[in-house]
């Protein structure tokens, strides 16, 4: 990675509450007993693929907020969390795009949210018309020129959570 890179990581929510009658809010929905076991084991992964953050940017879904908790307290360093309210679900990807490079001067930025938001803030950065599919706890890494004018970012890799969880088995 050189000065002018971002690496950015995209992160999908891990599992969370199922919507109904018990969570209304769909903006209060937690995450699982097991979708925070399996995210821990997922950020495993991460740290055995040598993933370190400078920031990590979420939605302000509680499910998005507890997965950068688990994502930052699992990470070398504890990397700083900060909420974006572009994040939420529904901001078109050239928005987020704004958000991200108005807010964030760090070279290793992750950004939790959800789907399909996710997978076209992806295709958007990468340049593919079809959005990528996230699995709850999925992640990927795109490296992005500094200054994204009319250039197009690098899809590094791209991560099932059960392969990072593989990964992070000792």
């Amino acid at each position: 990675m050189t000065r002018n890179t971002l690496e950015l990581y995209l992160v999908r929510h891990a599992i969370a509450a199922d919507r109904g009658k018990a969570w209304p809010n769909d903006d209060a929905r937690p995450l699982t007993r097991e979708g925070i076991r399996r995210f821990k084991d997922v950020v495993k992964g991460l740290v055995r693929l040598d993933v370190e953050l400078d920031l990590i940017l979420t939605s302000p879904l509680t499910r998005a907020e507890q997965t950068a908790e688990l994502l930052s307290a699992g990470l070398r360093g504890k990397p700083t969390l900060k909420v974006v309210k572009a994040l939420a679900p529904g901001t078109p990807p050239a928005d987020v795009v704004s958000a991200l490079f108005g807010s964030a001067k760090q070279r290793r930025l992750a950004v939790v949210g959800h789907e399909p938001d996710l997978g076209q803030l992806a295709a958007f950065l990468i340049g593919i018309r079809r959005p990528i599919l996230f699995k709850k706890g999925g992640v990927c890494r795109i490296d992005l020129p500094a200054v994204m004018v009319r250039s197009r970012g690098t899809l590094i890799w791209f991560a099932t959570p059960k392969l990072l969880r593989l990964i992070g088995r000792p």
